[in-house]
Formats: structure tokens, sequence, C-alpha cells
């Protein structure tokens, strides 16, 4: 071994242990919110995702899970050390990477290489692997249960053993390279797709060893190869296979009448033969190329085999099981990712575009009596002429989307975007605002970890910022020194190896800019995006890492002795990711961090035993499938999430018993469900019903399937219809009373049904089961909505449902007025002040970000508000001093800022008599809101969010104050409001 190989060897394994000590200090304790809290609950029980799953992670977490040696709360961090360890080796084949190409660039052979080559190639590589180590975007992703940090130790390993084949000289030794590598991209199949955007790029370190001779028409040849190579892969291997399995199979069942799988087990059987019988072939025959070639596929195929454990789970039907992809045709559009639809990439309609007909597109088949019977078939929409466009960046017509097109772009309602609008909106918000802002992120500087947030320039660090800015601890400012030595290393490597920099180069490109475009963006997303870019960022680090080189030469006109210049250069240098990882550390810290986890324990300990919970999006469900599944916490509430409900798989799974749940009252059946089956029931007014219908009269007609209540659609299908705006539910008053849910000054209230105004608008699959759930399960099990959902999720039915703390409890009483719902002060008392969980959160050095700050915050605050606000009407001052103090001291402004919700405690705490705590919070937070507000109106910034709710919360101050009587506050505070104001509407604000 070289002096040069034992330096690289160990100084890797250096940065390997920094990366780790790093993360395992950092990462989070439970689970973090969004897909977290579903990947941990699937790992710890081998269940199944959403699509299109990621079986290899999964099934490495759950060795890992093993580790908590069954300490269920640990099983969380175990999972999460899958990422940690996935990132650190991410790390370490990065800094071997860095010093493989830098070795070309010195351009000596190992033999050769002097300490002061091997002390620039060493600072090479520490710098450039630790400047990613640190680095926002993946940092973020190497602490939390994600598949991001083990998809990137694949494409790490992967352009690194590329590059290693690179150097072999033993034809039989750089073939099993290949093969090798082949094995690591099947098996990257299991984790997540983004490995495969490399393969385009890597195909030229092919081509340029092959071919001595290159040309730009070779090149071109060998890139388009690697195309051919990816869509091979994504294409033809991953849905490919299993479409064609599946096409075996009807026809081994539908036409020769064997059982289900015997044309999936015939198909597997004869393509295996086939690889074998070539592979044997190719060697019998001395073909090289072709052994190599068949090798690697079957070496894709079996690392692509992780996802059998899908099929086999999916059998067995776990509680958690998206999709149900039990059989090879279900199996399909699992990968596909179906369920989610199509984006437009090359060619489409933009979001004016409207549909003139709709077509039967490919059939969908399901078990039925020993067959594979076609129960629907995929629609194909056709669009007016004229209305689709080329590269079509504006396509989505959900709802707020079109409205958010128009404010980009300045076009007036039905008007066509042109080809100049697409354009524009491609680079200014798709690529500038969905990627270079989160590549500026990285290695420029960040204004703080707000959604949407801006960048920090240099020139930045001497401006004043607002408190809540400046002491954010996203507020990082790198002063652009990164970025400065990633160019560096860009024009060296110009300069030494230019076809290593074409290679690097497209790297950067296609797993960047070409991915914006793939996946070509909405005009807003749930959250932000840039962990999705860290392939790029990567490939910026290996150019940090070259920029040593550079600084080195630039040196060498000072410092004579190689060596010097070496060390000095790595030392100047290594500030680069020290800045980065000092002022990064406060907000990637996830220590002491628990309330996405004790969030999802309040919601539900909101709830009454055996109740059903109805939730929304990720964040109000996936921590909670983590607390039942995981933690086994309270798996007598069935949580029905109603982003799934119009689903005709999960509600089949609803209708089932799970844990200490019973099978949720549904009345309808699977073909009332069905996919395209009721997924939109439009309302259509029958004037006999249009005073009321009977709900479960109408749900029966729907079940019938009863032309009553039916109209045709444009494809020749009927359809049910909503005939009524008005819906009533008959109630056995009796019966309810004995049961005694309702508070006794309401019994009076209790009449013999329900009655009110669902409105005018059409249903969707979700509503009709939830109407449905609702109408079977007669007031037998309790029925909540989380308070986080949507106003339209609630049906209209708030003035019938009662708060209880994270949720509202639906009953057959109705107090008029009560638009929000009405309080259960007793309660909601209990359950806030004895059963929920707040730890930490009064903790000022435990970092909560953006997505803590906004919804469970939020919930917590505002069901303290209405707790305390009821119990002052009632006239039980004594107990909402108690909550309000709760609330207090449990979510400080410390450690929690106060927000718009907690301008609304002024109120309660000026009735209570706690008159100094009042003005406290006043003055705290008028003061902010006018630094805030100063600030946006000096920089221009007052179409900002933010300014409508610093308005909001001054506006809501000056209120307080004067019901209060405290004028001299009151006039202060309105100055102050009335001068910001009038700026705000000076700038065009709203």
């Amino acid at each position: 071994m070289t002096r040069f190989n034992r330096s690289n060897n160990l100084t890797g394994w250096i940065v390997f242990a920094i990366a780790l000590i790093t993360y395992t200090l950092t990462v989070e304790r439970t689970a973090s919110f969004w897909d977290c809290g579903e990947f941990i609950a699937c790992a710890f029980k081998l269940q199944v995702p959403h699509p299109p799953g990621a079986p290899f992670f999964l099934l490495i977490g759950r060795i890992f899970s093993l580790l908590a040696f069954g300490d269920l709360t640990n099983v969380a961090y175990w999972i999460n050390m899958v990422s940690v360890l996935s990132s650190a080796f991410t790390i370490l084949f990065l800094f071997w990477t860095i010093t493989l190409l830098a070795r070309k660039l010195i351009a000596k052979s190992d033999a050769d290489l002097t300490s002061g080559d091997i002390i620039l190639l060493m600072g090479s590589g520490i710098v450039g692997a630790l400047a990613y180590t640190w680095s926002d975007s993946f940092w973020f992703s190497a602490v939390e249960a994600e598949v991001y940090g083990m998809s990137s130790f694949f494409t790490a390993i992967v352009i690194w053993a590329v590059f290693k084949w690179e150097r072999v000289e033993d034809p039989a030794a750089e073939n099993r390279w290949l093969i090798f590598i082949a094995y690591l991209v099947g098996l990257s199949i299991g984790v997540h797709l983004l490995n495969l955007v490399t393969i385009p790029a890597l195909a030229l370190v092919y081509y340029f060893k092959k071919y001595p001779k290159v040309s730009v028409f070779g090149g071109i040849l060998a890139f388009a190869g690697g195309l051919v190579v990816l869509a091979i892969i994504n294409s033809g291997i991953i849905p490919g296979l299993p479409s064609v399995a599946g096409k075996f199979e009807i026809f081994f069942v539908n036409s020769l009448g064997l059982p289900y799988k015997s044309g999936v087990i015939f198909f597997i059987i004869i393509f295996i033969g086939a690889i074998i019988w070539g592979i044997r072939y190719s060697h019998q025959k001395g073909n090289v190329l072709l052994n190599t070639s068949l090798l690697s596929l079957a070496f894709v195929l079996i690392g692509y085999a992780s996802y059998l454990m899908v099929l086999v789970r999916a059998e067995y039907n776990p509680p958690i099981n998206e999709n149900n992809p039990n059989d090879v045709l279900s199996f399909v559009s699992y990968l596909k990712r179906e369920q989610y639809g199509s984006r437009p990439l090359l060619y489409g309609p933009s979001f004016v575009s409207r549909p003139v007909s709709q077509k039967r597109g490919a059939p969908m088949y399901r078990k039925q009596d020993g067959k594979y019977a076609i129960y629907d078939y995929r629609p194909e929409y056709e669009y007016e002429p004229g209305s689709s466009m080329l590269l079509p960046r504006m396509y989505s017509t959900q709802s707020g989307h079109p409205q958010l097109y128009q404010q980009m772009t300045g076009l007036a309602e039905g008007q066509k975007p042109t080809m100049g609008n697409n354009l524009s909106f491609m680079f200014s918000y798709q690529i500038g605002h969905m990627y270079w802002r989160y590549f500026l992120w990285n290695f420029v500087g960040r204004e703080s970890d707000e959604e949407g947030a801006g960048n920090m320039l240099p020139w930045d660090a001497g401006k004043t910022y607002p408190a809540p800015i400046a002491n954010n601890k996203a507020h990082d400012n790198y002063f652009m020194l990164p970025f400065i030595l990633g160019l560096l290393g860009v024009v060296i490597v110009y300069f030494r190896q230019k076809r290593d920099l074409l290679v690097l180069g497209l790297l950067f490109i296609l797993t960047g800019v070409a991915l914006v475009v793939y996946l070509n963006s909405p005009p807003t997303e749930p959250r932000e995006r840039d962990y999705i870019y860290v392939g790029s960022f990567y490939i910026f680090c290996i150019w940090i890492g070259f920029g040593v080189i550079s600084i080195a030469d630039a040196l060498s006109k000072f410092v004579k002795s190689a060596t010097t210049r070496a060390g000095a250069a790595t030392a100047i240098c290594l500030v680069v990711p020290v800045i980065m990882g000092v002022k990064g550390w406060d907000n990637h810290n996830r220590d002491n961090r628990f309330h996405s986890v004790d969030f999802a324990k309040n919601l539900l300990n909101s709830c009454a035993p055996n109740a059903i919970l109805f939730t929304g999006g990720d964040n109000d469900t996936f921590p909670l499938w983590y607390v039942q599944e995981v933690e086994g916490f309270r798996t007598d509430v069935r949580v029905c999430n109603l982003s799934l409900l119009g689903t005709d798989w999960y509600i089949d799974q609803m209708k089932r018993k799970t844990y200490l749940s019973e099978a949720l009252p549904i009345s309808l059946d699977k073909n009332n469900y069905a996919f395209g089956k009721n997924d939109i029931v439009p309302f259509y007014e029958i004037p006999s019903v249009k005073e009321g219908i009977n709900l479960k009269e109408y749900l029966g007609l729907v079940k019938q399937e009863n032309k009553a209540i039916q109209v045709p659609l444009t494809s020749g299908d009927m359809t049910s219809i909503l005939p009524s705006s008005v819906l009533f539910l008959p109630v056995n008053a009796e019966a309810v009373k004995k049961m005694n849910i309702i508070k006794s000054d309401l019994i009076p209230f209790v009449s013999d049904s329900i009655s009110w105004t669902i409105g005018k608008g059409d249903l969707y699959k979700s509503d009709l089961i939830m109407l449905d759930i609702i109408a079977t399960n007669d007031w037998k099990r309790p029925i909540y909505f989380s308070s986080t959902l949507g106003g339209s999720s609630y049906l209209n039915l708030k003035e019938y449902m009662q708060l209880e703390g994270y949720a509202y409890r639906l009953l057959p009483v109705k107090v008029p007025g009560a638009s929000d719902g009405y309080v259960n002060t007793d309660v909601m008392y209990n359950n806030l002040m004895t059963k929920m969980f707040w730890r930490e959160l009064d903790n000022p050095n435990t970092y909560y970000d953006n997505t803590y700050l906004g919804s469970p915050v939020a919930t917590a605050r505002i069901a303290f508000l209405r707790l305390t606000g009821q119990l002052i009407a009632d006239g039980r001052k004594d107990e909402a001093k108690k909550a309000i103090e709760k609330s207090l001291a449990t979510m400080p402004d410390k450690s929690i800022p106060y927000d718009q919700f907690s301008a609304n405690f002024i109120g309660p705490l000026f009735d209570l008599g706690e008159t100094k705590k009042a003005l406290e919070i006043a003055e705290t937070m008028a003061t902010r809101a006018d630094e805030v507000l100063t600030w946006a109106k000096d920089n221009g910034t007052t179409k900002r969010r933010d300014t409508n709710v610093y308005l909001y919360i001054m506006q809501i101050i000056v209120q307080e104050c004067r019901e209060a009587k405290q004028e001299a506050v009151a006039k202060k505070y309105e100055a102050i409001f009335q001068k910001h104001l009038a700026a705000f509407n000076m700038y065009g604000g709203q």
C-alpha cells in the first residue's frame, strides 16, 4: 500500500467519523413531521407506505429497529440512525471521489506523489466532504427517517465506483466493477429513483476510457446510450417487467382458465431462464460485452428484488397498506404512482385548457369469480383544439393554482398563457425560486427558516434585520465563501481536466435543473423541496474540494515550499466548511425535540374511547400512525385520513377491525366506491326534495344505484347526484339521552332529527363515505374531526360539533350561532390540563422550525384560547386563569415566539385582572410588529405574507387595550398601527 493510499484511507475514515458524530449528536430522537412517521411505522412492522414505496430502506430500518431491544419509544431513534449512518458513508465516498479526481488534476502517479501533493489531496477531500457534511439541505435529511440520506449514499457510492472503475486496467476486474455498479443501481431502486439520473453522465466516463480518440459525435452517442440505459431501467424494468407479467397473468387466468398467479409464475420462469441461457451462451461464445451486459442486468434485477417485500406484505394486508398492491396488476399501478396523477412534460394542456371529451383508456381489472374482470377504464381526456402547448409549465387546475399562475404572470382570468409566460414561470419560479434559491441557501446564505425565505448575501451582513429574522436560528450568512470556492474549483478543472468537467457538469445539471424541468412543480408546494436537489449540491461540493488546489496554485507565487503551500491552502479553505458547520448547528440540532409525537398524542387524547377521528394531510396523520403502530398509543381510536378516503382500497381497510378499533360503520358496497365510481357526486337539485332529503334514504338510493338520483356522464356511464342542498338525519332522542354523551344543559335541545344545509357544491367520494359513517353509526361511536382540517371538510356541521381539545366531536344537538363549534369546558379542561404532552416546548435551546411553529403550536394556542374564553363566559375565572397560565408557561415567548393567536390572549388576561401580564405581552408583540413592519417598508417587502400577520396583531392589540379601557396604551399602539397601515396601503398591500 502506497503512502497516499494509507493517508487516503485514514483521512477518509476520520472525515466519516466527523460526519457520524455530527449527525448522531443532532439526530431527532423521535419521529419527525412529514413522511417520517409513516416510514418508521412501516419499517417497524414492514408495512406498505405511499407509492412507489422504499422496500430496501424499510428492510434496513427494520433491522435497526431491533436495536431498541423492546423499548418502543426508542424505535424511531434507531430508524433515524439509518439516515445518520447512510449520510456519514455518503461523506466517506464523497471524500474518496474528490481525492480520486483530484489526483488527475495533479497528474502524477501514486508513487510519484510528494508529501505536499498528499497534503493537498487530503485537504481537497476534507474541505469538499465537510462542506457537504454541513450543507443545509443534506444535513436536514441526514437526521431523520427519510429516504434521502440513503439515496444520497447510493448516488455517492455509484459515482465513486464509476471513477474507480476508470482507473482499473485489468479487463476482468473492470467488468466485475461494472457488475457491482449495476447491483448498487438495482438496490437504489428500492430506496429512491434519484440515483438513476446520474447514468447518462456516467456513460461518458465509459466512453472516454474505452475510446481514446473522442469526438463530439461520439460523446453525444455515449450520452444518448446512457439515456437509453436510464429508460430501460426506469420504464423497461421497474414498471415494464411487472406490466408484461400482468399481461401473462390475465391471459393465463382469463383465457386458459388457470388459477391466479399462474401467469406470473410462468413469466418469471421464462424470463429468468432466458437470462441464464443468455449468460451461459455469451460465456461459451466468449462474447465479453454481451456477458457483462446480461450479468449487469441480472444484478440490477437482484437489487430490484427488494420490491418483492411489497407484494408479500400487501397480501398479508397490514394496517398500513397503501394502494393494497397485493397482485401484479395493482403492483404496476403502485410503481407508476397512478393515484397521484401525471404532470405534462413536453406537450400538454395549460391551466386554462378545458376537456371537451373523455375516452376510455387502459382497462382496470379486479379479481372476481376466479377471473380478472374489467370494472372500469382509466379516463383519457381530450382538450379543445389549440389549448395544448409545448413544454407546458403552467398546467395545474387544483384549487387556488390558476389564481397563483395569474398573479405570477399578470394574466387575466381565462387568458391563455403564451410561450413567453410559460418560460418566464419556468425560469423565475421553477428554476429561480424552487432551485436556485435552494442552491444559494446551501452555499451563500439563508435569511430564515420561514416558508419562502430568501437568501443572505455577503453585503447583507451589515443590514439591520428585525428580531424575528435576526434571532431566527436559520439566519445564516456564509459570505458566499462556499460558492466562490466552488467556482474556483470549476475554473481549475476546466483548465486541467475538461473531460471531468463535462461529466461533473452534466451530473450537476441532471440532478439539478433537469430534475426541475422533469418534476414540473406547481405554483405552490406543501413545504420546501430543497432535499430533492441534494445530488447537484453534492457535485458542487466536489468543486469546492478542487477549490483548495486552486488556492494552492494562487499561493505558489508567494510560498515556494509545496508542503507549506498545501498546508496553508488547506487551512485557509477549511474555514469555509467550519463556518457552515458553526452557523448551521443550531438550526439542524433536533435534540430534545418531541412535539411532533406529542402533538399526535394530544390529538388522540382529545378523543373519547373507541372514537373515529377524521384527519387531513400528512402532518395530521403520519404522526398518529407512528404513535399507534410503534408505541401502541390509543389504538382504540380509528384514524381516518380524508385525503385517502376517496380511494377504494383505503375504504376497504376502514371496513375491517384494526387493533382495538372495530370496523367503521360503512353501509355502501364495493361497487359504490370502486375506482371511478362516485369519485365526484355532482349537485343537481331535484325540485321534489329541494327542502331536504333523509340522509339514510339518500344513501340507500346511492347503494341501490337508483335511477331517481342518477344522471349520465359524457362517457355514457351513470353517476349518482346530490339532489338537495339540505340533509336531515333521524335521531333516536331517547337512546341518545341514555348514552350520557351530551352536556346536561344541552339535553333539552336534543330533537328527533338533525338538519343542516350542506350546500350546493359537488361532493367528493370522501364526503360521501363520511356521510355514510355518520348516518350508519347512529351515535354509537364518538365521531371527531381534527381541528386542523380545512373548512370544507366539516361538511357544514360545525353547529353540531363540540370542541374537546384538538378535535371537534359531532353530536346530535345544535347550538345556534356556534359557527366554529361550541366548547365543552368540563371535557376540554380535563383534556388540556391533565392528558396532554408538552415535552421541551418551554426549552429555548430546542430548535423548532416553521413546521412546528405552524399548525401544531397554533392548534394548541387556539385550543387554550377557546377554553379560556368559554370559562370566562361561564364565570369560572379561577379555572380560566389556570388554563391561560398553563398555555403561557407551556409555550413561552422565549422558546415559542408569540404569534397572531397569542395576541388574542391579551383580552382574556385583562378580563382575569392580569393587567400587568396583558400589557407585557402587548408591548412585546407591538414592539416586534413595529420592527418587522418598519423593516418591510424600508426594504420594499410590504407584500410579504408576514406583513399581513403583523398588521393583524397590531389591530388586535389596539382593540383589546381599548376594550379594557387602557386608553393611553391603546392610543400609542393605534398610532403605530395607522402608520404602518398607511405605508402598507401605499405599496398596494391588502
